[in-house]
């Protein structure tokens, strides 16, 4: 079950500002939005809210990850994305007031922080700039949606594989500008969910990159070894001929 606790702000800000959205924002309205925070800590598949629930407020990854997911009709669990540090999520049910949209759960112990509801709509209510701000946030969110929605239409299985590795490492463009991450919290197996591949041909694509050196595979956990390589065969324009795997 999650556990909360207070630590000082300073001790959030240099992780939180890795990520584009929070570093834009400025220090005063960093610490604004951070004085009534608090850190909630996961155990390994503890859930932090289901859809449906209530929202209780905006979060942010400190460290390890939390992945986003549902239930389909069928009662399948369906793995829609897996976010790490700095990423914040939430701001859906914020901005519109509804419940939340998907089930988030710890991928392994993990550290996250929660701006409560209470205090958002406190910021919300005294300075509307705070909808700006939260709109940006979402708007990010949306673009890299609709990046991703269009190669899974598009593009061959290898091609969305080395897009989808190189935007995790970028942090899908909302980590600050020359921060990457070279070690991806996710294996194989929610790496094919997220890009509707059979685990079979992400694993055979994994293997091949790895042979070449661009990448090297761990216990739930990808390294990504060369990033030039993987974005030269990403960015090759598809054949006319070719279909999506």
């Amino acid at each position: 079950m999650p556990r909360s606790g207070q630590t000082p702000t300073d001790d959030w800000l240099t992780p939180l500002r890795a990520g584009r959205w929070f570093a834009d924002l400025g220090e005063p309205a960093q610490r604004a939005l951070l004085a009534e925070a608090r850190c909630v800590t996961l155990g390994a598949g503890d859930t932090l809210f289901r859809r449906g629930d209530a929202c209780d407020g905006l979060y942010a990854v400190l460290d390890g990850a939390v992945r986003i997911g549902a239930v389909d009709a069928a009662g399948r669990d369906l793995l829609l994305q897996v976010l790490g540090a700095p990423h914040w999520f939430g701001e859906i049910a914020v901005i519109d007031g509804g419940a939340r949209t998907h089930d988030v759960s710890a991928r392994g112990e993990c550290r996250l922080l929660q701006v409560p509801q209470a205090a958002l709509q406190a910021l919300l209510a005294d300075d509307p700039l705070w909808w700006r701000h939260l709109g940006r946030l979402l708007a990010e969110k949306s673009r890299a949606l609709l990046a991703g929605l269009e190669q899974i239409a598009a593009l061959p299985a290898p091609q969305r594989i080395a897009l989808r590795l190189l935007a995790l490492a970028e942090g899908h463009g909302m980590l600050a500008p020359g921060v990457v991450q070279r070690e991806l919290a996710l294996n194989q197996e929610q790496l094919g969910a997220m890009l509707a591949l059979t685990r079979q041909t992400v694993s055979e694509t994994l293997g091949d990159f790895e042979a070449r050196g661009w990448l090297r595979r761990g216990y739930g956990r990808i390294e990504l070894l060369n990033a030039d390589a993987l974005r030269a065969l990403a960015d090759q324009p598809p054949k006319s001929s070719g279909r999506p795997t």
